[in-house]
């Protein structure tokens, strides 16, 4: 027997006397013998510590306090399995649901990609995307409001596991008319004075470019804060300073018209993105998709 219908079972026959008002019609709907709903009606009674069934002629009917109880079950067990259908197909490899959170850097084009090669063998699943900074995203990992997480750097926080996915170039942006913007690889010691555009404390790019800043002794003038890397190319685009981001991803609008972006060279010139999960089964759904990111982690290279 289903072990959610072995827990309510008591409740539904209750629900199924108090609807047809009889004990024998309501084991002939359930499918069982008199006695075991007998028996049911009994446990119950016990665990309310109200009379809820008294007897009548060779049977039993319910009392009052039995037949409102009996209205209460049905409404409860009908959520209880509309719930237990939405749970069990939210967790179905073929008609689940993947809550999946990312940094914005991500989503042009990576987080696309990774949702596309699933779906081409699991098109029923659906997906709740969730776009962040590094911290929120892991927090709502904690939380359990998103089963995955995108994100760099990788975190090590209790509870949490990881998988190192790739490491992702990471660029200067240069307005077009730069003089550095002709050259090759650079590094950051030539715009040590430069005015920086950089992502807002909090983001995984921000504390990558510290790290960064750090390796190299330079100390940045930092002219502008942005949340999302097509801004901060906009800024450098109209030459209010120089930007630290991860490498375009071909084919989507990250290549801005007015920038030119130069690999760097040297120490922490590269951030590692990782697959973050909680330090529990996942959902069946998730842990397929999870297989996947790992197969195809290519899609997260420019």
């Amino acid at each position: 027997m289903d072990q959610v219908e072995a827990l309510a079972g008591p409740w539904r026959v209750l629900a199924a006397v108090g609807e047809t008002r009889h004990v024998t019609r309501a084991a002939e709907v359930l499918g069982l013998q008199q006695p075991t709903v007998s028996r049911a009606l009994a446990r119950v009674q016990r665990a309310v510590g109200v009379p809820l069934v008294v007897p009548d002629g060779r049977g039993i009917r319910l009392t009052a306090a039995g037949r409102a109880l009996a209205d209460v079950a049905g409404r409860a067990l009908a959520e209880l399995d509309r719930g237990v259908r939405t749970v069990r197909d939210d967790d179905a490899v073929d008609t689940g649901r993947v809550s999946l959170g990312f940094l914005h850097t991500l989503g042009a084009a990576a987080v696309p990609g990774l949702v596309r090669a699933f779906r081409q063998e699991h098109p029923g699943v659906r997906f709740q995307l969730h776009q962040g900074a590094a911290g929120g995203v892991l927090d709502q990992l904690t939380a359990g409001e998103v089963d995955l997480v995108l994100t760099s750097p990788v975190p090590d926080r209790p509870g949490l596991r990881s998988d190192p996915l790739v490491e992702q170039p990471l660029v200067v942006g240069f307005p077009e008319d730069h003089p550095l913007a002709v050259a090759g690889p650079v590094d950051l010691a030539a715009v040590a004075d430069e005015e920086f555009v950089l992502f807002e404390p909090g983001y995984g790019l921000r504390e990558a470019a510290e790290v960064l800043f750090a390796h190299h002794g330079v100390v940045p003038r930092v002219a502008f804060e942005g949340q999302d890397s097509h801004t901060l190319r906009g800024l450098v685009a109209a030459g209010l300073g120089v930007a630290l981001l991860p490498a375009a991803q071909r084919g989507t609008s990250e290549a801005f018209a007015g920038v030119v972006e130069r690999p760097l060279t040297g120490p922490a010139s590269t951030r590692v993105l990782g697959l973050v999960r909680r330090d529990e089964e996942l959902p069946r759904v998730a842990a397929a998709f999870r297989e996947v990111v790992l197969a195809r982690r290519d899609l997260l290279l420019p």
